[in-house]
C-alpha cells in the first residue's frame, strides 16, 4: 500500500536530532496524542493498516510520517535510516482477547499480531527501542495457545504471554507490566487496560501514580487526588431528547425494560440528586452545600439531575454518573445511554392550562409568588448487553465500543402536580386528556412533593461528547473529509473505541521519558 506521505528516507522533518518515537497500530491519535502532551512532540511515524485510521491521525498529527502498511511487511529499518528509536508505543488489535469480542477467534493472523513488536526490535537490532510501551486488555495477559477446533486451551492460559515477554527479555529488555484505570488518570471513563512497558537502557520503569479517584471512598480524604472526571462534564445538556413513545420505529422492550429501571433507580429511588449549574462550564453543586450565585442572564439556571448511566451489553455493571464512563472498545459493545428526567412542577390548573417547564440551558422565565420551575434529571443507559437499570451521570462514563454508539441519554419529564389527580394505574384505561390537566406515567414524591413523569426523552450520545469522555481535548479533528466525502459518525467512534484515551499516554511517557522532553532554547 502507498504511504499517505511520500520520501525516499526518514528524515524528521521537526526534531531532526531527537531520538525516534514510533507509534504502531496508530489509530485516530489518542496515545500520538498523550505523547505530544508530554513530551512537546507528536511521534515521527505512525503505522496501520487503515487508510482511515491514518487519515484522522494525520489531521492531528500532520507532521508524523504516516505509513498505511500492515505492521508485518513495514520496514522500519529503512524508514528509521539508522537513527535510534527512543518510544515505540503499540496497542495490538486486541478483539481475540476482549470479553467484548466473545470466544470467536477471528483468525490466527490477527491473535498474533503482538509478535510484530518482537520482530520490530530483531529488524532494528542495535537501534531497537529503548523504551516500549504495550496497552492492551485486561484479557491479553491470557494470551495462549488454541486447540484444533480454534478455542483457547484454558489448562494453557497465560502460556504464549509469557514466551512473547521471554522474547524480549532476550532482546535485552526488563518488563513490568500493571493495569490501569483511565478514571484515575484524569480521563472521565472507567476503562481498564494491561499495560506492558519494557525498556533496555538500565533505567528503572516508572509507573505514574494516580491523580484522580473516587471522592466517595473513604480513604479518598486526605489523598491529595482530585476527585475523578464525570460523565456529566462530557454531555452536551443543549442537545434535545426525542421522547420514547410514539416513535416511528418503536424501541424494543428490552431497551425500555432498561429505562424504565433507571427511571426507578435513579429517578424515583435516588437519594442524593445534584444540580447542574448551567453556568461555569455545567459545573455540578452537590444538594448539600450553598447553591452559587444565580445569574439572571441565558446560562444562569440551575436544573436539578439525577442521572445515571445504563449499560446494555456484557457482563459490566450499572454504576451512577459519579463514576467515570466504561470502556469505548472496538468490538461492538460497551454502549451507554444518557438516561435523563426534566421535572417540572404544576401546581393545578394555570391559565389555558400552561406548564412553564423548559430545558435547563433556557433563559429563566419571570419569577412570581407561585412556585412553577422545573428540575432536570438525567441518566445514561446502555443500548447493548446485560444492564439492567443504567448509570448515573455524576460518575465516569461506562466503557463505548468501536462497533458503534450504544450510550443513550435518558431524560424523565416530571410535572409537580397539585390538581386534582396525582395520576392513575397502567392497568387501567386512561382517562380523557385535555388542555388542563396531564396524566403522569409514574408518580412519585421528592422532598415532600408530589411529582408525575410526564414523559421521557432518550437520545444517542455524540461522537464528540464520547472523544471527550475518553480524555481528548476538546480540539482534536474527528470532522472531517476524507476521499471527498465527510467522515463518518461510525468511523469517528470505532477510531475513539479503538483509541488510547491520551491521559494514559501522557502520563506514561513523562514518567519514563522525560529526557525526551522538548525544551525551548534559551533566548
Amino acid at each position: 500500500m502507498q504511504d499517505l506521505f511520500q520520501f525516499e528516507s526518514f528524515q524528521s522533518p521537526v526534531y531532526p536530532h531527537e531520538e525516534l518515537i514510533i507509534d504502531a497500530f496508530a489509530g485516530g491519535g489518542g496515545a500520538s496524542t498523550g505523547i505530544e502532551q508530554a513530551l512537546g512532540r507528536s511521534p515521527d511515524i505512525a503505522i496501520n493498516h487503515c487508510d482511515k485510521a491514518l487519515a484522522m491521525h494525520a489531521q492531528n498529527h500532520p507532521d508524523t510520517i504516516h505509513l498505511t502498511e500492515s505492521v508485518w511487511d513495514v520496514d522500519l529499518k529503512t524508514h528509521t535510516n539508522g537513527r535510534p528509536v527512543g518510544l515505540l508505543w503499540a496497542s495490538p488489535d486486541c478483539r481475540h482477547f476482549s470479553r467484548a469480542g466473545g470466544k470467536r477467534i477471528l483468525s490466527p493472523e490477527v491473535r498474533m499480531l503482538a509478535w510484530s513488536i518482537v520482530h520490530f526490535c530483531q529488524k532494528l537490532k542495535a537501534k531497537r527501542p529503548r523504551v516500549i510501551m504495550v496497552e492492551n486488555v485486561v484479557e491479553f495477559k491470557g494470551w495462549g495457545p488454541l486447540d484444533d477446533e480454534g478455542n483457547q486451551i484454558k489448562s494453557r492460559a497465560g502460556e504464549t504471554f509469557e514466551q512473547w515477554c521471554e522474547a524480549l527479555r532476550k532482546l535485552g529488555y526488563k518488563l513490568e507490566v500493571r493495569v490501569l484505570r483511565a478514571s484515575d488518570y484524569g480521563a472521565p471513563t472507567i476503562r481498564k487496560r494491561l499495560f506492558i512497558i519494557a525498556r533496555r537502557d538500565g533505567k528503572p520503569i516508572v509507573w505514574p501514580a494516580p491523580t484522580h479517584g473516587d471522592p466517595n471512598k473513604a480513604e479518598f480524604v486526605g489523598s491529595g487526588l482530585r476527585p475523578w472526571r464525570t460523565a456529566a462534564e462530557c454531555i452536551d445538556w443543549s442537545i434535545p431528547c426525542k421522547s420514547i413513545f410514539n416513535r416511528k420505529k418503536p424501541l424494543v422492550p428490552k431497551t425500555m425494560k432498561r429505562i424504565a429501571a433507571g427511571i426507578q433507580k435513579f429517578v424515583i429511588d435516588a437519594q442524593e440528586p445534584f444540580i447542574l449549574n448551567m453556568s461555569h462550564g455545567g459545573r455540578l453543586e452537590p444538594l448539600r452545600r450553598p447553591m452559587t450565585t444565580i445569574k439572571t442572564e441565558k446560562g444562569g439556571c440551575r436544573a436539578l439531575v439525577i442521572p445515571c448511566v445504563d449499560r446494555q451489553y456484557g457482563n459490566s455493571k450499572c454504576a451512577d454518573i459519579t463514576d467515570p464512563l466504561g470502556t469505548v472498545t472496538a468490538g461492538g459493545g460497551g454502549g451507554s445511554a444518557l438516561v435523563a428526567a426534566f421535572l417540572h412542577k404544576y401546581y393545578g390548573q394555570k391559565r389555558d392550562g400552561e406548564i412553564r417547564g423548559h430545558l435547563p440551558d433556557s433563559p429563566l422565565h419571570t419569577l412570581t409568588t407561585a412556585r412553577r420551575y422545573g428540575l432536570v434529571t438525567s441518566h445514561l443507559t446502555m443500548m447493548r448487553g446485560s444492564c439492567k437499570h443504567g448509570r448515573s451521570v455524576d460518575q465516569p462514563m461506562p466503557t463505548n465500543t468501536a462497533g458503534g454508539n450504544h450510550i443513550a441519554e435518558v431524560r424523565s419529564f416530571l410535572t409537580a402536580y397539585y390538581g386534582t389527580s396525582v395520576g392513575q394505574k397502567l392497568s387501567r384505561p386512561i382517562g380523557t386528556t385535555t388542555t388542563k390537566d396531564r396524566f403522569g406515567l409514574v408518580s412519585v414524591e421528592i422532598s415532600g412533593e408530589p411529582y408525575v413523569i410526564t414523559d421521557i426523552g432518550m437520545r444517542m450520545l455524540t461522537s464528540r461528547e464520547l472523544y471527550r469522555a475518553n480524555g481528548y481535548p476538546e480540539g482534536h479533528i474527528i470532522d472531517f473529509e476524507h476521499n471527498g466525502k465527510p467522515f463518518s459518525k461510525e468511523e469517528q467512534v470505532a477510531k475513539c473505541g479503538n483509541g488510547v484515551p491520551p491521559p494514559w499516554a501522557k502520563a506514561l511517557s513523562q514518567a519514563n521519558c522525560p529526557e525526551m522532553i522538548v525544551r525551548a532554547e534559551a533566548a
